[in-house]
């Protein structure tokens, strides 16, 4: 791996490049910048989500996946090298398939909303489809591995479903239900 910063401000990107971890230096707007910022940004909102009061086992599960998505940036930062594992995508379905397993099946879209730690898992599950997106368009032109990919498409899935169990999880007494899309058919229909 590359050294530690040990200077935060080194001015080197002043002239619109970064440098990967491997020692080469992009254009900011490169597609691997793209895909590396917005795991960031993803990781920095699931730091505001893990602010809250959450269930034990979900601030567990989320903590492990920060330092995934680390462990991803470091891999997209470094082309061709590997640090996501397949037992990281493994472990997202797992967690998948347990939290699913205790939600009443959806019968109608939800919105984006409820409690505040569910409406914050929301933006991240938002965060984590535009950094899959990335991903797939820098995979486009160059080599990505697929544990990454897999991972985020994996991940936007769990923090939906952890969206809605934050939503019933009652720790700041406003749990309750998901919030259901009003739409025409049901209001057609008399729902």
């Amino acid at each position: 791996m590359a050294n530690r910063l040990t200077q935060i401000a080194t001015r080197t990107g002043d002239d619109g490049t970064t440098g990967l971890g491997d020692g080469q230096r992009v254009p900011k707007h490169h597609l691997r910048v793209q895909a590396l910022g917005d795991v960031d940004e993803l990781n920095s909102h699931l730091g505001v989500l893990l602010a809250e009061p959450l269930p034990d086992e979900v601030r567990g599960l989320l903590s492990v996946i920060q330092h995934e998505l680390f462990n991803l940036g470091g891999e997209l930062s470094m082309p061709g090298f590997e640090l996501l594992k397949a037992d990281a995508v493994l472990r997202l379905d797992e967690a998948l398939a347990h939290h699913n397993a205790g939600l009443p099946r959806l019968k109608e879209f939800i919105l984006p909303a409820g409690t505040r730690s569910a409406a914050i898992a929301h933006v991240c599950r938002t965060v984590a489809r535009r950094a899959e997106r990335s991903l797939v368009a820098l995979a486009a032109h160059e080599a990505v591995n697929a544990a990454p990919r897999q991972y985020l498409n994996r991940l936007s899935d769990l923090l939906f479903v952890l969206a809605r169990v934050l939503n019933r999880a009652n720790l700041d007494g406003q749990g309750g239900d998901d919030v259901y899309w009003q739409s025409e058919r049901l209001k057609r229909d008399g729902g």
